[in-house]
């Protein structure tokens, strides 16, 4: 069970990175999308690949738009926040429970 318990306490490190990276990812794209960056840059093309899916989500699902500004961002990035909270320290929790069999 010791090796169990490290094996999700890594994937809990894991986890807990990915979704900090992604969050910064989403706060970049928002930020970004203030100035009007070149469409055709190469990073601006992998900011909008890779938040496009979920603030799209977002938007069709909910009316995140006040008073012009879009505020799908802010609900993905909470949204993040939420997951990595609930996932991290279960996977955590779970792991000290079986390092300690």
């Amino acid at each position: 069970m010791f090796v169990l318990g490290r094996l999700l306490e890594g994937l809990a490190f894991v986890a807990d990175n990915v979704l900090t990276l992604y969050m910064w990812i989403l706060v970049i794209s928002a930020l970004l999308s203030w100035v009007s960056p070149d469409p055709r840059n190469p990073i601006v093309q992998f900011l909008h690949a890779v938040t496009w899916p979920v603030l799209y989500q977002i938007r069709r699902r909910l009316p995140v738009t006040y008073g012009g500004i879009d505020l799908s961002p802010v609900v993905a990035i909470f949204g993040v926040v939420v997951i990595e909270y609930v996932l991290v320290t279960s996977l955590q929790d779970v792991a000290l429970r079986l390092r300690a069999l």
